[in-house]
């Protein structure tokens, strides 16, 4: 009898611990089921007031896309049918518009992109308007933040944030020192004044695709680590730390200050999803949504859509 409880024993231990050596990746889910033009990167959504979303991506002029359903998607156009000369003197004059991201305030769609070269931090972020969010229906409202090549800051990768006393802030960065904050005055949507504090780093290392999102009495500050842009190759993954203050200082479960390179990680590369990242997130019926591309095999660019859940701790898990 001993014998074999000895026996059973063992077989106990040899799985708990094979579990607990498994990759946390293992237990990601994969992305929810969506259909039609789903050829995306950077993605941003939110719900329309009349009903359906709209979506914003990184592509020429800013591409649209809109679902009834959130699981269906159609090309809607692009934001600037004319194109945006205003842009040009960063992008060397191609149509090439970065990681917007888009929201509803005060009856009205505000768009806030980014434009830029590949690798470079001679780069700027603008604002457009738009009652409709339909295609050619935007507002160029102008420039809200530059970075030139000797600063150590990068301006793409907007997000807006509005906290709890009605303030709004504007997040943004990659690499160099990192992510960033400003205050935008909302009357205008414009940068309010000249205070520019960090918030995360990973000292000159891969960081970007800053979202800032409430929940709980908590602001959750979501990060994409590592490289995208590489196709199956991609090493993106999401990150997320939280703070009471929009303002910060953010720390991930460990307590780690995200100004330190701290983060917790939320989702990365599992099965045939490669480097998920460029993440949004926005509030729906059905709970908070979070919005992000992965790469497929071929290297194709995806929009990836799955549910946040919370732990007994606060913690954002997907699912």
């Amino acid at each position: 009898m001993a014998a074999k409880t000895k026996i059973i024993l063992a077989v106990l231990s040899a799985v708990v611990m094979t579990v607990a050596v498994a990759s946390p990746a293992l237990a990601y889910p994969g992305p929810g089921y969506v259909t039609g033009d789903i050829t995306v990167h950077d993605p941003t959504m939110v719900k329309r007031p009349g009903g359906g979303y709209l979506l914003a991506r990184t592509g020429d002029n800013i591409a649209l896309e809109t679902s009834a359903d959130r699981v269906a998607f159609h090309n809607a156009g692009v934001v600037f049918p004319g194109g945006a000369p205003w842009a040009g003197g960063y992008t060397n004059g191609g149509a090439g518009l970065w990681a917007p991201d888009l929201s509803y305030h005060n009856g009205q769609y505000y768009l806030y992109y980014a434009a830029s070269t590949f690798g470079s931090n001679h780069s700027a972020i603008f604002l457009a308007t738009s009652s409709t969010g339909d295609a050619g229906s935007w507002t160029n409202r102008g420039l809200v933040i530059q970075s030139t090549a000797s600063d150590n800051v990068n301006a793409i990768d907007p997000d807006l944030v509005v906290d709890g006393q009605g303030r709004w802030w504007l997040s943004f960065g990659s690499f160099w020192s990192g992510i960033q904050q400003i205050a935008i005055n909302p009357a205008t949507g414009l940068r309010a004044d000249n205070a520019m504090w960090g918030i995360a780093s990973r000292g000159g290392g891969p960081i970007e695709a800053s979202n800032i999102y409430a929940h709980g009495g908590y602001y959750y500050l979501y990060v994409s680590f590592d490289f995208c842009c590489r196709g199956a190759q991609s090493t993106y993954r999401i990150m997320v730390g939280r703070a009471t203050n929009v303002t910060g200082p953010y720390y991930d479960r460990n307590g780690v200050p995200m100004m330190s390179g701290g983060g917790t990680e939320v989702l990365a590369s599992h099965d045939n999803i490669h480097g998920p990242g460029g993440q949004d997130l926005f509030s729906d019926n059905d709970g908070d949504i979070l919005v992000y591309h992965y790469y497929a095999d071929d290297g194709t660019p995806r929009l990836g859509i799955d549910r946040v859940g919370y732990d007994s701790a606060g913690w954002p898990y997907v699912h």
